[in-house]
C-alpha cells in the first residue's frame, strides 16, 4: 500500500533515509534524526518535505521524499524528488513506480509544470529505473 508518511512512520523512516545515504556514499553528512524528521516533516506547516511510502504488513518497504518549488520560470511550482528508496527485499515488485506514480499525481492536483530528479552518475540502475 502507498500512502503519505505520518509522524508515527518516524522510527520505520528513519532507517531508510540513512540505508539511501550509505548507498549513496553520503552517510558522513547525514544529519537527519527522528526530531529532524518530525519538525520538518510533520509539525511544520507547511512542511520541508513529503514522503510518500510504502508499507507492507505493517513494515515500510519504500520511500520517496520530494518537495515543491513554488516559484519557477514557469510561473508553477515544481515537484522535486530528493530521494527514493526501496528496501532489498522489496525490490523487482514495482515498489519505486508506484511511489513515483503518486508523486506524479500528487504533481498534477498541485499544478505543477514539471517533476524534476536527480541521480548520481554512477547510479546506473538508478538511471535506468528513472528512464522507464
Amino acid at each position: 500500500m502507498i500512502r503519505l508518511a505520518t509522524e508515527q512512520d518516524t522510527p520505520q523512516l528513519l532507517p531508510l533515509m540513512r540505508a539511501l545515504a550509505e548507498f549513496e556514499h553520503y552517510l558522513g553528512v547525514f544529519a537527519v534524526d527522528e526530531d529532524v524528521l518530525r519538525e520538518q516533516g510533520f509539525r511544520k506547516d507547511p512542511p520541508d518535505f513529503h514522503a510518500p511510502v510504502a508499507e507492507v504488513d505493517e513494515t515500510l518497504v519504500g520511500m520517496l521524499v520530494y518537495y515543491f518549488v513554488s516559484f519557477t520560470a514557469t510561473a508553477r511550482p515544481t515537484l522535486y524528488i530528493r530521494e527514493l528508496y526501496v528496501t532489498e527485499e522489496a525490490r523487482g515488485q514495482h515498489v519505486g513506480e508506484h511511489l513515483m506514480r503518486g508523486a506524479a499525481r500528487n504533481a498534477t492536483a498541485r499544478g505543477c509544470g514539471s517533476v524534476r530528479r536527480t541521480v548520481a552518475d554512477w547510479n546506473t540502475s538508478g538511471q535506468r529505473f528513472y528512464e522507464r
